[in-house]
Order: structure tokens, then sequence, then C-alpha cells
């Protein structure tokens, strides 16, 4: 029996050992798969996902240098009326707020008085031109047909004097007269000589001087009266208020028969179809802006057109500013002096500009810009962060100066916070249609 058991033992043991090898197998490959599957889920769970994000590719183009500033509004001309003589206010012919047109008649003064001293002036100009056709047609001409027949008269005088002197120089000769007879005949042709030159001298002095001063003088006495009508023409003139610019009435401080004061405004007329815009521009944004560049203003309808007219050549040292004027119209005259607009003025253009979507650009912890970058293809895309220099803006486009070409592609949206080299998937991006398409379907 005990050799039984004993026998039957051994038997277990070498079932046991037959058992075990491949039981010890099949726990050691149970081990081995559970062990495999556990390291393919780490891979798993460590594998990076592909943040999604959208990107546009770098462009070459255009872009402005647009430099914004508020303008206060001023009129393109005004002007304060005022009177030049002092006189009552007879009417005004325009009321506030009127239009009115460079030369019309805005109000009239009392001029009776000065009326009647022009009539006066314009018969005193009559009567001095009168006495001067007398002088020239009827006087001289006297006074000359007088002298040539007092030279006429001397000359036949000096010709008999001549005469007998003669004559008693020859008879002296013969002996038949004394000296003395001949000398008194002598002294009366000297006398006679005399008389004729004086008349001569007269004749022309009357001629040459005498007549053509007192014409001058009687010419003299006319342009003196014009003159003096001319003058109170212009004082009569004064007494009618005219308008020197096409405008508006913007004031009126005198009242109908109040007394107008030389040099104090009378009516005020300001002309707002055109206005300036007059800005305070910072120093180193006023560098590029030159007289003629295009320029924006805000109205209340829109943007209305504008240009650069003036740039001041002086710094405003209390505000470090440069004054800028912009011409613009105004149509409808909507916009009213005084009032604040916001001015853009083109200062410049760029025509072969690195330019990427403005929210593409991201801020540095220590300083300056960058960008994201997409590398790689397909599935195979990364982010590459690149520092950039930013030049102009221009609403949502902006100037890269270094650090990105042309052809690149940089993410404008999910690279907030997104690492360098970290994996990205590039969608496209939606567009607005699109949105709305959406919309109506819900």
């Amino acid at each position: 029996m005990l050799e039984a058991m004993s026998e039957s033992k051994g038997v277990f043991h070498r079932r046991g050992r037959a058992l075990g090898v491949p039981l010890l197998a099949a726990i050691l490959f149970v081990a081995g798969c559970g062990k495999k599957a556990d390291t393919k889920a780490a891979n798993v769970d460590e594998a990076e996902p592909a943040v999604p994000v959208t990107a546009e590719r770098v462009l070459k183009g255009a872009i402005d240098r647009v430099v914004t500033a508020d303008a206060v509004l001023y009129p393109v001309s005004q002007s304060n009326v005022t009177a030049k003589i002092a006189a009552p206010v007879k009417r005004f012919l325009v009321n506030r707020g009127d239009h009115v047109k460079a030369g019309q008649v805005l109000a009239e003064l009392e001029a009776a008085d000065m009326a009647a001293a022009l009539q006066e002036s314009k018969h005193q100009v009559e009567q001095a031109q009168a006495a001067y056709d007398l002088l020239k047609g009827a006087t001289a001409q006297d006074d000359a047909g007088k002298a040539e027949s007092d030279v006429q008269s001397a000359q036949q005088a000096y010709d008999a004097a001549k005469k007998v002197y003669d004559s008693r120089a020859e008879l002296q000769k013969q002996g038949a007269l004394a000296q003395r007879t001949v000398d008194d005949s002598r002294l009366a042709m000297v006398q006679a000589q005399t008389q004729l030159d004086v008349a001569k001298r007269h004749l022309t002095t009357l001629s040459q001087v005498g007549q053509r001063e007192s014409l001058r003088s009687a010419e003299a006495a006319v342009n003196a009266a014009k003159a003096h009508y001319d003058n109170l023409a212009v004082q009569l003139s004064y007494a009618t208020i005219k308008s020197p610019i096409s405008g508006v009435v913007a004031d009126r401080p005198v009242s109908p028969g109040e007394l107008a004061q030389p040099g104090a405004p009378l009516i005020s007329v300001v002309d707002i179809a055109t206005l300036i815009a007059r800005a305070n521009v910072p120093v180193k944004d006023a560098v590029a802006i030159k007289p003629g560049v295009p320029a924006r203003i805000a109205g209340p309808d829109g943007d209305l057109p504008g240009k650069v007219t003036i740039v001041s050549p002086a710094v405003d040292p209390s505000t470090t500013t440069v004054e800028v004027w912009v011409t613009l119209a105004n149509p409808g005259e909507k916009l009213k002096p005084g009032g604040t607009v916001r001015v853009s003025i083109i200062a410049e253009t760029i025509t072969d500009a690195i330019i990427i979507p403005a929210s593409a650009l991201l801020n540095l912890d220590e300083g300056g810009q960058k960008v994201m970058i997409v590398v790689g293809k397909d599935k195979n895309t990364t982010a590459e962060e690149r520092k950039v220099v930013a030049g102009i803006r221009q609403g949502a486009r902006v100037q890269i100066i270094s650090g990105v070409q042309e052809g690149d592609m940089v993410i404008t949206s999910g690279g907030l916070g997104l690492d360098d080299k970290a994996k990205v998937e590039v969608q496209a991006a939606k567009d607005e249609d699109d949105d709305d398409d959406d919309d109506e379907a819900k």
C-alpha cells in the first residue's frame, strides 16, 4: 500500500511538472500582453494633439500711413462788414441766416446830406470846365492877336527910324547935316529897336508860356473840382453796404435807426460752403505730411474727402504739435464752424510693402512683437515663432519691416499662447456668407 501511495505520489509529481510549464507560460503571456497594452495606451496618452488654427499668406502690396487727429472746423472765409462813415442805419435788406452773394446790398445808411453835397460839387465841375473852355477858345487867342499887332507896329516904327537914320548919316557924310542931328536920329532908331524887341518877347512869352500856364491853371481848377466830386461820390457810395464775399449772414449786431460807427462790425458774413479743419498733429507724424496729400473727414453722413493745404512751419512749444489745415467741401452745409471732427490724413503710401493681418501680430513677454508661422505639410504642420519689426498700420493690415517673407503662412487665430514647434492643424477661414447661411438654417 505504501508502495502504491508512493507510486501515485510520483505520478502526481510528474504530472504537476508536466502541467506547470504550460501554466507558467500562459501566465507570462498574459502578463506580457497586459504590459504591451499598457505601453500602447501610454503612448497614445503622450501623443500631442494638433491645435486648430487659421492662417493667411504674407503678401506684398501698397499700404498707407494714415495720421489721425481731432480738428476744429473754421469757415474758409469770413468778413465782418463795417461802415466807413458815421451815419444812421436807414434799413437792412438781409437777416441772420440769409444766404448772400458777393456784391449784394446788405444795408443802406442815411445819406441825404451827402447826396446834396455831391450835386453841388457836380455844378462846380461844370463851372470850372466852362471857364477852361472860354480861356482856351477866346481869351488866349485875343491876347495873342494883340501881341502880334504890337510886334507889327513896333517893326514899322523901327523901319521908319532906321530909314531916317540912314538918310541923315548919308547927308552928314556929304557935310549937309550936323553930327548932332545924326545922333538924335540914331537914338530914335535904337529906341524903336528896343520897343520891337519887347513886343517880340511879349508875343513869344504869351504864345509859349503865358497861354500854356493860363490853360494849365484853368485845367487844374477843373481837375480839382472833379476830384472833389469823386470824393463825395465815394463817400456817398459808402452809404450802401455790400457783401465782399458769398456766404451766410451770421450776425447783425446793429438795428435800423442806430448810428453806424466807422470800423464797428455792422454785419458778419461767413462762407461755410468750404471749411478748413485745423488739426494739431505730433511732430513725428507731421514730418511726413505735405500740402496736397488727400485726407478724410468724418461727417454726419459718412466720410468727406479733403486735401491738406497748409502745414505750419513752426511747432507749438506748449503742445509740441504742428498745426495742419485740411480743406474740404461742405455739401448741404451740415458741418458747422466751431465743431470738432476726426481727420485722417494719408501721409505717405508704400507701394511694395510686406503686409500681414493685424490679428497675426502678438506681443512678446520680454518686449517686442512676434508672429507664428505655419511650417510643414499635410498633418505634419507645426507653428514656428518669428520675431518681427512692425511698421505702418492701416486698419486690419500691418506692414512688417523684418521677420517674415512674402509667401509665409502666418497664423491669424489660435496663435495666442501657442508654444514654439507646437503641432497645428490649419483650418479654412469661415466666411461671413457661411455664417449668414448657418443663421438662416437655424
